[in-house]
């Protein structure tokens, strides 16, 4: 599915969106109103560049459409993987485009993310999960690594991890993994105008006041402890 036909699916009553390069960025309409669309599209490797690009337009979004709702389309093969990267401080930008998108939820902007494509690691950790809510196509895929480049990282046995994964979601690649976790909040068959403006209409009624991650990931058995350190950090 192209990108186009993804935003004529998602915004039937209009949309103005720029596509530069490997990120995009513009408006739409929905039934709450104009929406501000973010995101990258061709398995992007996030870099300064786009990262920068991004936060800027979440910035601008801020300064001159207070509240309105920001939509990120995520297609990314994760952080950009090259020397000259990381010596001029990648994981700086990501922070960056990370604290661009609290700062929004901070003032009243509610956002949410949806997985067209790929979606790896602080690629997708820096803005995608940034979101209130989270949301994949299914044929997405959502992974932190594979399996392969676990077990090189790991030194555990590819064959334990492959173990592993098909009983723990937190070992596991996919995006019914991550939703299982509690980090997706569901996985869409296709991209639909009608679930994106009643994922919306909950936002806005919520205003994502509270982050529900941990207890739903509880819930679905996919992080049966996170909620209970938690809790007991923060009694300590």
């Amino acid at each position: 599915m192209t990108l186009t036909s993804i935003l004529d699916s998602l915004f039937p009553a209009g949309h103005q969106v720029r596509i530069n390069g490997h990120q995009l960025a513009g408006t739409a309409s929905t039934a709450a109103g104009e929406v501000a669309v973010l995101g990258t599209t061709d398995a992007a490797a996030i870099d300064h560049e786009i990262a920068l690009y991004l936060a800027q337009q979440i910035l601008a979004t801020i300064q001159t459409h207070p509240r309105r709702p920001l939509i990120f389309l995520v297609d990314t093969q994760g952080q950009a993987l090259s020397r000259a990267q990381e010596l001029l401080c990648l994981n700086g930008s990501l922070a960056h485009l990370a604290a661009c998108v609290d700062l929004a939820r901070r003032l009243g902007h509610v956002s949410l993310s949806l997985v067209t494509g790929e979606a790896v690691s602080g690629g997708y950790l820096s803005f995608g999960l940034m979101a209130d809510r989270a949301y994949a196509l299914d044929s997405s895929q959502v992974r932190v690594m594979d399996l392969k480049a676990m077990a090189r990282v790991t030194k555990i046995d590819h064959a334990k991890l492959v173990e592993l994964a098909a009983s723990a979601p937190t070992f596991a690649p996919g995006a019914d993994n991550y939703q299982r976790m509690g980090a997706i909040e569901d996985i869409w068959q296709a991209p639909s105008a009608s679930l994106l403006d009643a994922a919306l209409a909950e936002l806005l009624k919520t205003q994502a006041s509270t982050d529900l991650r941990m207890l739903t990931g509880q819930d679905r058995t996919g992080r049966i402890q996170a909620a209970r350190i938690v809790d007991q950090i923060l009694a300590a």
